[in-house]
């Protein structure tokens, strides 16, 4: 009885010993065998953010979506996040962070957020 106990054990770390000599490590570094192509755009190279105040939004749940969706449909913006803030689920810092390509006019903007009911919007830092 032994030795089918001792067989199964010797497979079983057989097997284990196999899997992990065939299993990459995930170091978080990537080689360059398992690296992705590099692929990059206009929109990833060319980028510059600013944060956007917006005093009249007041809650993380409808009016920050707005925001950021209001934001996202101008063209010239790549990305839209909420500021920062202190207590999860209130929005106590009124401001977004956008990420938008290079040359974009910020007014164009705020303009979009004051057509979107979000008047008294500017820029807080570049």
């Amino acid at each position: 009885m032994r030795s089918v106990a001792y067989a199964a054990a010797i497979l079983a770390a057989a097997g284990i010993m196999y899997f992990i000599a065939t299993s990459t490590p995930d170091t978080g570094v990537e080689t360059a065998s398992q690296a992705p192509p590099a692929m990059t755009t206009d929109a990833e190279v060319n980028t510059a953010s600013l944060t956007l105040s917006v005093p009249e939004m007041h809650c993380p749940f409808a009016c920050y979506p707005s925001v950021k969706e209001n934001l996202e449909k101008q063209d010239d913006v790549v990305s839209v996040e909420l500021a920062p803030q202190k207590e999860e689920g209130v929005i106590d810092n009124r401001q977004v962070i956008v990420t938008y390509k290079q040359g974009s006019d910020p007014q164009k903007m705020i303009a979009g957020l004051d057509e979107a009911g979000f008047a008294g919007s500017s820029v807080a830092a570049e």
